[in-house]
Formats: structure tokens, sequence, C-alpha cells
């Protein structure tokens, strides 16, 4: 089948047999496709497509700038995701394709650029990324388009609390619906605050009591919450001892490594704890809880939490008997356990022993993303739970030069998605 200025034909060759043969032959043509059709015929090609569409002919230009053709892009339930990458030097655009490869972005971030250079992205969700700066201000971007909002102050008397957490959730991509978590105090006294893009606003703080049921009261742990252990100073990434510290430095944008996921219909938001446990903020039933450890307190390791199809799971880099392991875990809640779902093949995993790794990982559909970086080593690897496969992905170069990045961000290429 031949294409020509948004017309299908046949092959003439086809076309000549089949008259012979006395069969009828139909000219079909895209002009005679109603505008509604052709919306949703185009909205199912990649999105990296999307973008070129509008060179193919005026029709197709004017159907890509139109507001139908973003709607019919929002009813496509699902993109293969993309990571934006965060380099050290925090200067470059970059994101990776999973269903192609590395790739820049075109489209600047106005607001970025132009106001705030020292923005560094925080969190992620659906066709979405917030961004924070060091005055504490938030910055929420569509990477595809390039399109900015910055969100309001938040109060004086929130930004003076320590903040754990920082996490998103977008329930409505075309509609630009999203809200936006903090989690800040000191243990055990943890609050919450909301931002709600429909009102355009932070509504008030929420006290976080201590969740004490027959599920988790034997996650408490009162020593962690009194601690003064020198893995305070973590930032809520920890691996033990000062090579945390170390890498934290290498990767701000992890520094409130958090993720959210909506269980029953209850609002849920996990970070890491001083000491490297998990703790769970429910903000339906305002309450927070801990989980067990899954290692040692001092025992070298580099941990991780990441979210999966509405699922959290831990991401552990850990190294005993002169080698290295790299292994998924998920909670069991009622057993009050963690289970290895998922573990890296020996030959992948030994590279990083001794290398003073640290890990930050990002979900993304049956995916987990895999950012290994230190001083020595700089690798990433991609987990699929469909297929159980771990495949390393290969060096970023751009303009001849090989980049390196310490974190990733998923989020799905939506064009539609407006903030």
């Amino acid at each position: 089948m031949e294409i020509a200025n948004g017309c299908l034909s046949r092959p003439s060759r086809k076309r000549k047999l089949l008259e012979e043969e006395g069969h009828e032959v139909l000219d079909f043509s895209l002009d005679d496709v109603n505008e509604a059709l052709l919306e949703r015929v185009l909205s199912w090609l990649p999105t990296s497509t999307l973008f070129r569409i509008g060179s193919v002919c005026k029709r197709w230009k004017s159907v890509a700038e139109s507001e139908s053709f973003k709607h019919a892009c929002s009813r496509i339930p699902s993109r293969d995701p993309w990571f934006f990458m965060v380099e050290s030097k925090l200067n470059r655009s970059v994101v990776f394709d999973s269903a192609e490869s590395w790739k820049g972005l075109n489209h600047p971030h106005s607001l970025l650029h132009n106001h705030n250079r020292d923005s560094i992205p925080v969190a992620s969700s659906g066709g979405l990324v917030c961004f924070r700066n060091t005055s504490g201000g938030y910055i929420v971007c569509n990477p595809l388009t390039g399109s900015c909002r910055e969100l309001p102050p938040v109060d004086t008397d929130s930004q003076g609390h320590s903040l754990h957490a920082i996490a998103m959730n977008a329930y409505s991509n075309y509609h630009g619906s999203y809200k936006h978590f903090l989690v800040s105090g000191d243990l055990p006294k943890l609050a919450f605050k909301v931002y709600n893009s429909i009102d355009n606003c932070w509504e008030e703080e929420i006290i976080l009591r201590r969740e004490a049921d027959d599920h988790t009261e034997s996650y408490l742990n009162d020593d962690d919450d009194h601690s003064n252990d020198d893995d305070d100073a973590f930032y809520f990434l920890s691996k033990a001892g000062n090579v945390v510290i170390t890498n934290m430095q290498r990767s701000p944008s992890k520094q409130y490594s958090s993720v959210f996921t909506l269980r029953d219909g209850e609002e849920i938001v996990y970070f890491l704890g001083p000491s490297g446990t998990v703790i769970a903020c429910n903000l339906t039933r305002k309450c927070f809880s801990k989980y067990p450890r899954l290692l040692p307190l001092f025992s070298e390791y580099s941990i991780d939490v990441v979210e999966c199809k509405g699922e959290m799971l831990v991401v552990v880099l850990s190294e005993f008997f002169e080698s290295a392991s790299l292994r998924v875990w998920r909670s069991d809640l009622k057993m009050k356990t963690w289970n290895q779902i998922a573990a890296m093949p020996p030959a992948m995993s030994h590279e990083s022993y001794d290398k003073k790794l640290d890990i930050n990982c990002v979900g993304a559909g049956d995916q987990i993303f895999i950012s290994l970086s230190s001083a020595e080593l700089c690798s990433y690897v991609l987990y699929d739970f469909a297929t159980s496969r771990w495949v390393e992905l290969p060096e970023c170069w751009m303009n001849g030069e090989s980049l390196e990045f310490v974190s990733a961000f998923s989020f799905e290429p939506r064009i539609e998605a407006s903030v």
C-alpha cells in the first residue's frame, strides 16, 4: 500500500491483476475519512511520530493542532513510558524512550530556563513532571510540550519543617487534574499538605497520627523515632555508612524519593525513613506506619522504593561474601514479611561489587528503571515483570559526548497532558 498526500492507493501491478481477474478495485483516500475518525486513527501513532504528522499535509497539520485531536489522544489507555533523566550538572533535557532509545527534548521548559535555572525534578505522574527550586517553589511541567504551571507558594510554617517526601497523582491528563503531596515533620510527628490543581491552592496542613492496629503494631520501633545514629543525615535515601551521604550529594533530585499508590480508594505515600525503613502515610485515614526492616541497620546496602501497577515495591542492592546482589521485594501485610519477587542475574550484579553504588529507581507499568551510579561506575538497567527480563541499557551519546545520569523520573509521553 502506498501513501501520498494523505491518500492510500494500491500498487499499480496489483491493481492491474485484480482488474484482469474481474475484481472491482476501489480507490481509498484519507480525504474521504471524516475528521473524528481520522483523529482517532492518528491518535494511535507512537508519540514520537505525533510531532511529525503536521508535515504530511495541510489537513494533518490542522488535525495535529486541534483540541479534538488531543481529546482523541487522551482516550488511548496507555503509552510506553519515557524516563526523564537527571544529569549531575542538571543542565540537559534528555529522555529514554522505552520503545526506542535516548533522545533529546526539543521543547524547552520556559519557566524553568528563564526564571528557575536551579530547579530539579522531584516527582512525576501521568504525563507530568514536578520540579522544585532551592527556595522551595514548585513547577509542574509537561516535558513533551514544554507547558508549565508555577504552583502557589507553600505556607511559611510548612517550609520550616523537615521535608521527607514529595509525590504526585495525575488522575486526568487531558483536564490537567492532579494532586501534589508533601510529607514533613520530625518523627514521630508527621504532617502532610496537598495541592489540588482544580482549586489551584494548597489545602490546610493535616497531622498524621501513628497507626497501632493489629496489622502494623509490630512494624513500629520506638528506638527508630528517637535515634541519634549517624544515618539521620541520609536525607531519606540511605545506604549504611558515609557512602550514602556522598552518593546523596550526587543525586539531589532523589532526596525526597517517594511513591504514591491508590489502594482500595485510599491515598498512600511511601518514603524511606532515616535508617532505611519504609514509612507508609495513609493520607485518607490520616495515619502512618512503619514496615519491617529488610536488612540489618549496619549492613552495606542501597535501597529505594518504587511503584508498579499501583503497588509499592522495594529495590535493594546489597553486598555479601564479595559479591553484589540486586533484588526486588514485595511486602506481605498479613504475614508481616518481605517476599522476594525478582533478582538480577549474578553475572550482571557482580559488576556492582565494591563500587559504592547508589541506586535510584522508578517504576512504570510492568517496568522498573534502575540507575546505578558512583564515582567509578554509571549504568542503567530496565527490568520487565511481564517477561522477567533484565536489560542493561546502552550509553547515552549526545553531540559526541557520553552523558551520565544519577536518576530518572517516569512519565507517559502525552501531548494532551495539561498543567
